[in-house]
């Protein structure tokens, strides 16, 4: 992999854009304050051109331009470039499609019209002195021959970056490192991975293309974005960390708190099972697992729930096991009746099956206080 790779995270741009998701200027703020709180360096803020709240958010960011990298997003045309340097960026992204089928149906171009638009894009970026990023978008269905001639005009042309945007989700990990291959051998511009999930294959696409010499790559908080989403920023962060010994700058004890301020602020929940960061992961209910996780979280953890700022829960419900029950007793100040145990096994299965859920610890004890006295010879108290 490259010595110096950068997580740059678009959950305020690309993340934005998911259907039914709008964020105020102060919900874009604290998902910033957020980011910036968890180490992220370098992010994508949003669409200067769009006005409006989306502007007044972009000003408070830009306050803390120090910080952090702050890119701007740009379509391919002069007024949305003016309009965000206009803002003050020192970083920019232009939005340019590749393939016949987006500069048909999309932009209504030709190849020659976008060769011309991006060397003038860049020109006038480059004048302003500011770091150039620009898309070869729907890179899947983008010519190998044709890639390459581009990525070598851009650079040419003096951009920094080149964007490669798995648009539609169409490629396998193969697919996409083939892409970067390609457009390393063309020329010695940075690489950036722009991958969506629409086959589940983001995070391995994206580890894919950086195995391939990208140096960039694009997360977002919860795997957040148009469609099934982006790679999610937590799973790339250990995924690198734990598979490639690569360190991305990111406090993985934030993770979890990163992950329910974007929830609390956009309305979108995701799944328990969700990985790194959901209600499960560190959740056992199955009499075995908690039988091995009370004696050591590694039985059945390959992440310490600490490490990612995430706790751990022993479940009581249809699944549990006898040492389960003792545990949370114990952890209640209750001596246990082993004799009594799996009759209150049995009461809190049912209760589980009847409701459909886990069984409380209050309920437990009610169980075990009913079955203790019922267990005393008569005449004792």
């Amino acid at each position: 992999m490259h010595p110096n790779i950068i997580l740059e995270d678009t959950t305020l741009r690309d993340g934005e854009q998911a259907p039914g998701v709008a964020l105020s200027a102060q919900k874009k703020l604290k998902v910033f304050d957020a980011l910036i709180g968890a180490g992220v360096k370098w992010l994508e803020a949003g669409i200067a051109a769009m006005g409006g709240e989306e502007v007044k958010a972009l000003h408070q960011m830009l306050e803390r331009k120090d910080e952090a990298t702050i890119v701007g997003w740009n379509r391919g045309v002069r007024s949305d470039l003016e309009t965000t340097l206009g803002l003050g960026f020192r970083a920019i992204h232009i939005g340019l499609p590749t393939s016949n089928v987006h500069l048909k149906h999309s932009v209504g171009k030709d190849r020659a019209w976008l060769l011309q638009a991006a060397s003038d894009i860049i020109k006038l970026a480059k004048d302003n002195d500011v770091f150039v990023s620009i898309s070869a978008e729907d890179v899947g269905r983008t010519e190998i021959d044709f890639l390459q001639e581009y990525a070598a005009h851009v650079a040419d042309a003096g951009a920094d970056r080149i964007r490669l945007s798995d648009t539609i989700g169409m490629l396998d990990p193969k697919g996409y490192a083939s892409r970067v291959k390609a457009v390393k051998e063309a020329s010695d511009i940075d690489v950036q991975c722009h991958c969506h999930n629409d086959y589940g294959l983001a995070v391995a696409n994206t580890l894919a293309g950086l195995e391939a010499g990208a140096r960039y790559f694009h997360v977002c908080v919860n795997a957040m974005g148009e469609r099934a989403g982006m790679p999610d920023l937590a799973q790339m962060v250990l995924a690198l960390r734990d598979f490639h010994s690569v360190d991305v700058g990111i406090d993985t004890t934030k993770l979890w708190n990163l992950s329910r301020t974007l929830s609390e602020v956009t309305g979108q929940s995701f799944p328990p099972w969700q990985p790194i960061v959901g209600d499960n992961v560190f959740a056992h209910e199955s009499g075995i697992h908690v039988n091995g996780v009370i004696k050591s979280g590694k039985t059945f953890e390959p992440i310490d729930p600490e490490d990612v700022g995430g706790r751990r829960r022993l479940v009581l419900g249809k699944h549990s096991g006898r040492a389960t029950l003792k545990y949370h007793l114990e952890q209640a100040g209750v001596t246990v009746n082993d004799d009594i145990l799996q009759g209150c096994l049995d009461q809190v299965r049912s209760v589980s099956i009847a409701t459909g859920a886990e069984v409380s610890v209050a309920k437990l004890q009610e169980i075990y206080r009913v079955a203790a006295q019922h267990s005393q010879p008569e005449g004792v108290n």
